[in-house]
């Protein structure tokens, strides 16, 4: 029973070939696509409303010269919505609770601004490692933790995707499988543990949307120190 709850994180195969890549272009598919028309339906107007004040708010602090991102992290932040939110869905499999996916997308993009900064400001990009006013004898050691800390950002944006994503599907599969074992022999148990799964449900849509958000959040906030 313990490894079955772990099942729901193997990429699914059909014929010996990974159904991971049907997973990551399904999103993509379903989006609407803005037409010429003036006016459109509602939801390409909700879409478009929100991409507007979501690319107005992350990129408001930034100077213009990051503004060259802002269709590459809008587009991740439609990406990670799309792909946490149908993950959700009853027999269904979530790429982003694949640790080398999460690390596939952070890792090219925290280097890519890291290489920005060596670029444009390398005086500026090296200042981040060594603090203003820093005691001589600590010097070696500040700028070795500096840099530890520089290298564990990536790390740090794929495992908190991947362990937020994972710890809510197990949950919501832990307390969905005691609200069925228990119906025949507790209902009334039954019945709250099921309130608590609906209730579990609402905030894992939460913390679907607040993970892509922090995710595209943290990467504009690198990008921001390095422009």
């Amino acid at each position: 029973m313990n490894l079955s709850f772990f099942d729901q994180f193997m990429s699914p195969l059909l014929l010996g070939i990974p159904l991971i890549a049907v997973a990551i272009v399904m999103p993509g598919l379903l989006l609407p696509t803005p037409s010429n028309r003036w006016i459109n339906n509602r939801l390409i107007t909700l879409q478009t409303w929100f991409v507007n004040n979501f690319t107005k708010q992350i990129f408001s602090p930034i100077n213009l010269g990051g503004h060259k991102w802002a269709l590459m992290l809008t587009s991740l932040m439609l990406f990670l919505i799309s792909v946490n939110l149908l993950g959700l869905l009853p027999y269904t499999f979530t790429p982003t609770t694949q640790l080398s996916l999460n690390m596939g997308l952070a890792v090219p993009l925290w280097l890519a601004t890291v290489l920005i900064g060596l670029r444009n400001q390398p005086t500026v990009a090296l200042g981040h490692l060594l603090p203003e006013g820093t005691p001589t004898l600590l010097i070696p050691v500040l700028i070795i933790i500096e840099t530890i800390s520089l290298f564990i950002r990536p790390l740090a944006l794929g495992v908190r995707l991947t362990a937020n994503l994972t710890a809510g599907h197990l949950l919501i599969q832990l307390i969905a499988t005691a609200a069925f074992v228990l119906l025949p022999i507790m209902p009334a148990v039954s019945i709250i543990t099921s309130i608590i799964l609906f209730l579990l449900t609402i905030l894992e849509i939460a913390v679907a949307m607040i993970q892509a958000y922090v995710f595209v959040l943290l990467l504009s906030l690198y990008l921001q120190e390095n422009v």
